[in-house]
């Protein structure tokens, strides 16, 4: 292939990588605005300026661009949650420091992960992405204590108190969600 043709090759794909982002954050914008059930390829053209049909270009069907949106936010916390892994200081306090951003600057985004995975109960194609965040939630627990029972429990706790903190029924307190996170992993006597 010669320079320009590559160049012209490599332009298309570059453009189409932009479109297709715009694309999704239309389709974001759309879960935020309008919940799940406000997603059409016709109420994601309308906000990306765009036309039905090029939308569906990009995305053959509504789940395809159903996961690519949820994809993305997936995306986002499998890279907090790394680095919280990652990070030598105290795991739960920042899980707890994720958890809380849901109830302030992070709302946006964990209300439209929440619609998404709440979604994927009758939409089976997002249910591997939305599977993603217990699965890395379980991962960082593993890594703050072996007992299979502590790790499930933690994950259950994270998920609660996420969704709590997104209808506003608990304290957005990062403490208070410390502790409960720190009580999940602790040993209960038998009953």
């Amino acid at each position: 292939m010669q320079g320009d043709e590559k160049e012209n090759v490599d332009g298309r794909k570059a453009r189409g990588n932009r479109r297709r982002t715009e694309i999704i954050e239309a389709t974001l914008a759309v879960v935020t605005r309008d919940g799940a059930a406000g997603v059409t390829h016709r109420t994601v053209a309308k906000q990306a300026g765009i036309t039905t049909s090029l939308s569906t270009y990009y995305f053959a069907t509504l789940d395809d661009l159903l996961v690519a949106a949820l994809t993305s936010v997936v995306d986002i916390y499998t890279e907090r949650i790394r680095q919280i892994i990652d990070d030598p200081g105290d795991r739960l306090r920042a899980l707890a420091e994720l958890i809380v951003e849901s109830g302030g600057p992070g709302r946006e985004r964990a209300l439209v992960e929440r619609e998404l995975c709440t979604l994927a109960a009758r939409r089976p194609a997002l249910a591997p992405v939305a599977r993603r965040w217990r699965s890395d939630m379980a991962e960082l627990a593993a890594t703050l204590t072996t007992d299979e029972e502590a790790i499930a429990e933690l994950v259950a706790v994270a998920d609660g108190l996420c969704t709590a903190i997104l209808i506003d029924n608990i304290r957005a307190d990062t403490d208070y969600v410390h502790a409960l996170l720190l009580r999940a992993l602790r040993p209960h006597d038998a009953a």
